[in-house]
């Protein structure tokens, strides 16, 4: 019986193995491709009777090319600048939103959570015209202001969403304690809920950092100077001519480009898992 167990749970445990290195490769393969192609020299990368796999000579001349002939630390730039902006005005309206819609009840709060939810199901195809419109009658086209108020549009309802679940799931008894021994709502909301939210609200802010630093539709449409571009669309205007495609340049970016969500996500990853488990129990 009991080596019947032990049988058992090495086989359990060798599948579960053998299932992790799947997806693990899975997952990691694009940045492998990705690191691969940007080294390799254009003779190789051209040549159809090379294995897409093999490297003979590494070269460092896209990353080159990419940092002295593009203006790619400036795109760098203000994709953290723009992405910052966002996410912080994003998370402080759409904790207290949360806050709102979790904890306080007013006729049709119900109604206005599932709008906020269906809002940010719209897809922004749908709704990218009209807010052109509307900045470009605020005079605010072509100027990176006008992705920072663009872009909480669609951030703001998914942070409101996200932080719904984790106020919901903190009992009332702590702020109506700190509410009953002199404390006003807010003081209560910053004093003792806001620690206990920490989790969830690192994990919201990287999401929406993460949608911000990838977005390309906002700013495609509202930001056309070169000076003010995006990451996403400045590599876009100057690796993509027509049908010529600099391949080992625009893999060099987009490996340079996914390192600071990456070193965040490093950084952040204690708080990103509890608030993921968190919010996967409550609310």
């Amino acid at each position: 019986m009991q080596s019947s167990l032990r049988i058992r749970k090495i086989t359990k445990g060798i599948v579960v193995t053998i299932g992790l290195l799947f997806f693990i490769v899975i997952l990691l393969f694009p940045f492998y491709w990705m690191f691969i192609t940007s080294i390799k020299p254009d003779s190789e990368l051209y040549d159809t009777a090379q294995p897409p796999m093999q490297l003979l000579k590494p070269t460092l001349e896209h990353y080159v090319y990419l940092i002295e002939n593009t203006r790619f630390l400036l795109w760098l730039k203000n994709s953290a600048l723009v992405a910052t902006v966002s996410t912080a005005v994003s998370i402080v309206i759409g904790t207290l939103a949360a806050y709102s819609l979790a904890r306080l009840r007013f006729r049709g709060s119900r109604t206005l959570g599932l709008t906020i939810f269906i809002t940010y199901l719209v897809p922004t195809t749908l709704i990218f015209l009209p807010l052109a419109y509307v900045i470009r009658s605020l005079g605010l086209f072509d100027k990176q202001i006008a992705l920072m108020i663009t872009y909480p549009t669609f951030l703001i309802p998914f942070c409101t969403w996200l932080l719904m679940g984790y106020f919901k799931g903190i009992p009332r008894e702590l702020e109506e304690s700190a509410m009953v021994d002199g404390a006003t709502r807010l003081q209560a909301l910053r004093m003792i809920i806001l620690p206990i939210m920490l989790p969830g609200i690192v994990s919201a802010a990287l999401f929406a950092f993460t949608l911000s630093w990838n977005e390309f539709v906002y700013a495609l449409t509202l930001a056309q100077t070169e000076a003010i571009k995006t990451l996403p669309t400045g590599i876009v205007s100057q690796l993509v001519l027509a049908d010529v495609y600099f391949w080992g340049s625009l893999m060099a970016a987009a490996l340079l480009g996914s390192v600071p969500i990456a070193i965040l996500y490093s950084f952040f990853l204690e708080y990103y898992v509890k608030g993921m488990t968190a919010g996967a129990v409550k609310g």
